[in-house]
């Protein structure tokens, strides 16, 4: 994503400025966003961040970071969790899932991208919602749980909407989405009902944005939120992001970090619940 927009927001600096992506993997975000409050407060250090790891980490261990040191530029994606399987897959609907593990609990092996991530905490809400146990395995990334689905090796897989752009607007392919884990069901996979419409009353998405440590200026953060608002309306952008077109969702950072508090409060009992059943 950043590598796609920020060649957009250098534009409206008018050439002053050119930014470069680095990769800091790890730790389910953690390292990145370290080295980004560790840095120097002088606007050339600047983060991604992945709601809801951002805010929950630090609710479940001793992070490095904390998000009071840190401050929102702005979001770019709000981007559902979604439930898949293989097209081959005996589980046509969320019902078949869960009438299965009612069955015989445990017995469907779901995977996420890691502790934190939208993914596990769309399972572990949806299991609390539904009252079922599953079998959870953790990936460094989708593409492992794509492999491992067409595979025949992993039974559900919790991605995200605009990580299977290939089956947007009803399009065929090797993986069939069966549950949107939002309030409403998306432009994109418009056939595809959401986890309330079953039953099931479960929401979550993963947000993707920028930030800065706290003491950056006021006036970078600005025009950097302005910069990033309007090159999120360039066509041309939009044409070249297929994958993230459908979830671009902008909210100043401010308006962020309010929507993040209530997310973190609404969060905090499930981060209790899963530090208690941590082996000591």
């Amino acid at each position: 994503m950043a590598r796609k927009l920020l060649p957009y927001v250098e534009k409206k600096f008018g050439g002053t400025a050119k930014f470069v992506v680095v990769n800091r993997p790890g730790a389910a975000g953690e390292i990145a966003v370290t080295a980004m409050a560790r840095a120097a407060p002088d606007g050339y250090t600047i983060g991604l961040v992945n709601v809801p790891g951002y805010n929950f980490i630090p609710m479940t261990r001793a992070a490095q970071y904390s998000t009071d040191n840190l401050r929102l530029i702005a979001r770019v994606v709000d981007d559902p969790s979604i439930i898949v399987v293989s097209k081959d897959s005996k589980f046509n609907s969320l019902k078949d899932i869960i009438g299965a593990l009612k069955e015989k609990p445990a017995s469907i092996t779901f995977g996420h991208n890691g502790a934190g991530t939208n993914g596990h905490l769309a399972l572990r809400m949806l299991a609390k919602a539904a009252d079922v146990q599953t079998n959870e395995i953790s990936y460094k990334g989708t593409a492992a749980q794509r492999t491992d689905l067409l595979g025949g090796h992993l039974d559900v897989g919790m991605l995200s909407l605009s990580e299977v752009p290939e089956l947007h607007a009803g399009a065929k392919g090797d993986l069939k989405v069966i549950a949107l884990l939002a309030k409403a069901r998306s432009s994109a996979l418009p056939d595809v009902p959401t986890a309330e419409e079953v039953g099931v009353p479960v929401i979550m998405s993963a947000e993707r944005g920028f930030a800065v440590t706290k003491a950056v200026s006021e006036d970078f953060v600005k025009k950097l939120e302005a910069a990033i608002a309007d090159s999120l309306k360039e066509p041309e952008y939009i044409k070249s992001s297929p994958g993230d077109a459908a979830v671009l969702a902008f909210m100043s950072g401010a308006e962020w970090q309010i929507h993040l508090d209530r997310m973190t409060n609404d969060l905090r009992p499930l981060a209790e619940e899963m530090k208690k059943s941590e082996p000591k």
